[in-house]
C-alpha cells in the first residue's frame, strides 16, 4: 500500500491540535475520528467506538489504579516520610546532602508513586522549600527534583513499565525486573553530578559525618516496610503468589496495613477521600491516554504505517545498534513534545516490530524507550516534568534550563550505556526468571 499525503493528515493534525493547547487525549481521538468520518468513510463509525471500548477491557490494566492508589496511601500513611528519613541518614553527610536525598528518595519512590510527574509534584512541595532554606538556589532545587524524578518510572512498579508491557504483550514481572539496573544507574550518575556541582558551589551537608552502622541499621529497620515494598512485589510475582493485577491490590492492602497499624499515621476518616481522589486523577489521565493511543493505533494499522516504517528502517540499516541510535534520536525529540505515556503508546507499535526483526530483546527495547522519553520530559519546549516542577516551585523556565543540563548529560550517558550494553537490562530478569527467547 502506498501512502498519500491525505492519509497522513491525522498525524499532522495531532501535533497541530496539541500545540494549540488541546489535551493530547482529545487530539488523538479527534484526529482518528476525522480520518474515519471524513477522509475514509468506508469503515463504520461504530467499529471505532468498539475499539474505544475494547481498549478498556484489559485485565492487566487493573494494575494501574492499584499501584497509583498504593503510592497515594504511602504518602498519607507516612511511608514516604520514613523513606526520606532513611535517605537523609545515608547521604546527609555528603556535600549537597539534601540534593543527594532528593535523588535517592526518587529512586526509592519508584516503588511508591510510579509516576515521574507524581514524584515531581510531591518532592517540589516537600523538598524544594527545605533546600532553599538550606542555601540552595531555587533553580538548582527545581532542576534536581525534576531530573531525579526521571528515574521513578524506570524502577518497579513504574506506570510506564506497565504501559509498555500492555503494548508489547510481554511479561510484567520481567519488565519490572529489567528496570532495576537502569533506574539505579540513572540515580547513581545523578548523585555523582550533584557531588561535582555541590563541591564547586560549597553546598552544605545535613549531617556532620557518616552515621555509625548501628544508626543506619536502626533507621533501616524503621523504614523497612517502605524499602521492602518494590522487592516484595517482584518476589511475589516471581514465585507465583499473585498476578501483576493481584499484586497491585495486595500493594494497596499492604500500604493500608503499614500506614494504619505500623506507622499509625493513616486516618481512614480523614485520608480516605483524598486517596480516592488522587487515585481517580492519576488513573484517569493514564488510562485515557492509553485508550486514545490505542484508537490512534487503529488508524495507523489501517493505513499500514507500521509495516511501511519497518520496511523503510530496515532499508536504512540491518544493524540493531544503529537502529537503536536512530530510535534514541526520534524518541528524545518526541519526548520533548508529548507526555511520556502518549509518546510511548504512539511510537512503540511502530518501532517494536522492527526491533524484534533485528534481534533486539523486547525488554531492552522497552527500557531504552522509557529512558528516552523520561529524558525528553526534562527538556523544552513541552517537557512535562519541567512544567510540573517549575509550576509548583515558581522557578522560571530559563533558570531551570541553565541548571538542568548537567543532569540531562548524565542521563544521556546512562542511555548510551544501556543502549550498547543490553546485559544491563536483561541480567536481572534472566537471573530471576531464566533466559528469555524474546
Amino acid at each position: 500500500m502506498t501512502l498519500t499525503l491525505i492519509d497522513l493528515i491525522p498525524i499532522f493534525l495531532v501535533f497541530i491540535l496539541y500545540f494549540f493547547g488541546m489535551p493530547i487525549v482529545y487530539a488523538l481521538f479527534g484526529s482518528t475520528f476525522f480520518y474515519f468520518l471524513v477522509i475514509d468513510a468506508s469503515t463504520p463509525a461504530w467499529t471505532i467506538m468498539q475499539k474505544v471500548m475494547n481498549s478498556t477491557q484489559s485485565f492487566s490494566m487493573l494494575a494501574i489504579p492499584f499501584f497509583v492508589m498504593s503510592g497515594s496511601v504511602m504518602n498519607f500513611g507516612g511511608i514516604s516520610d520514613k523513606l526520606m528519613d532513611f535517605c537523609e541518614c545515608v547521604t546527609g553527610h555528603m556535600r549537597g546532602g539534601l540534593a543527594q536525598v532528593n535523588v535517592l528518595l526518587s529512586m526509592l519512590m519508584g516503588g511508591c508513586s510510579g509516576s515521574a510527574n507524581a514524584d515531581c509534584a510531591m518532592q517540589s512541595k516537600m523538598l524544594v522549600p527545605e533546600m532553599e532554606k538550606r542555601g540552595y538556589s531555587k533553580a538548582f532545587s527545581a532542576a534536581i527534583t525534576a531530573a531525579s524524578s526521571a528515574a521513578t518510572p524506570v524502577i518497579p512498579p513504574g506506570v510506564n513499565l506497565i504501559i509498555f508491557t500492555l503494548i508489547a504483550q510481554a511479561s510484567l514481572g520481567r519488565t519490572f525486573a529489567a528496570g532495576y539496573i537502569p533506574g539505579i544507574l540513572m540515580s547513581v550518575f545523578m548523585m555523582i553530578t550533584v557531588a561535582i556541582i555541590a563541591k564547586k558551589r560549597n553546598y552544605p551537608t545535613t549531617r556532620e559525618k557518616f552515621p555509625s552502622p548501628l544508626v543506619i541499621l536502626k533507621q533501616a529497620l524503621i523504614s523497612f516496610w517502605g524499602l521492602f515494598f518494590p522487592f516484595g512485589i517482584i518476589l511475589g510475582m516471581r514465585f507465583g503468589m499473585f498476578t501483576p493485577s493481584e499484586g497491585g491490590a495486595i500493594a494497596v492492602l499492604y500500604c493500608f496495613i503499614i500506614g494504619i497499624f505500623v506507622y499509625k499515621e493513616l486516618n481512614l476518616k480523614k485520608h480516605f477521600i483524598p486517596i480516592i481522589l488522587d487515585t481517580i486523577a492519576g488513573t484517569s489521565s493514564v488510562v485515557l491516554i492509553m485508550v486514545a493511543a490505542n484508537v490512534f493505533g487503529q488508524y495507523m494499522t489501517w493505513i499500514n504505517l507500521p509495516k511501511i516504517v519497518a520496511s523503510a528502517v530496515l532499508g536504512l540499516t540491518q544493524n540493531k545498534y544503529v537502529f537503536l541510535l536512530l530510535c534514541n534520536v526520534v524518541l528524545l525529540i518526541l519526548g520533548m513534545f508529548l507526555e511520556g505515556g502518549a509518546a510511548m503508546m504512539i511510537i512503540t507499535p511502530l518501532l517494536l516490530p522492527v526491533a524484534l526483526k533485528l534481534g533486539v530483546n523486547v525488554y531492552h527495547f522497552g527500557l531504552v524507550t522509557i529512558c528516552n522519553i523520561m529524558i525528553g520530559g526534562l527538556t523544552p519546549p513541552f517537557g512535562s516534568m519541567m512544567f510540573t516542577t517549575c509550576g509548583i516551585t515558581g522557578c522560571s523556565i530559563s533558570d531551570f534550563i541553565k541548571e538542568v543540563w548537567p543532569f540531562i548529560v548524565a542521563l544521556l550517558l546512562v542511555l548510551l550505556l544501556i543502549t550498547f550494553c543490553p546485559i544491563l537490562v536483561t541480567i536481572v530478569p534472566d537471573l530471576i526468571y531464566g533466559a528469555s527467547a524474546m
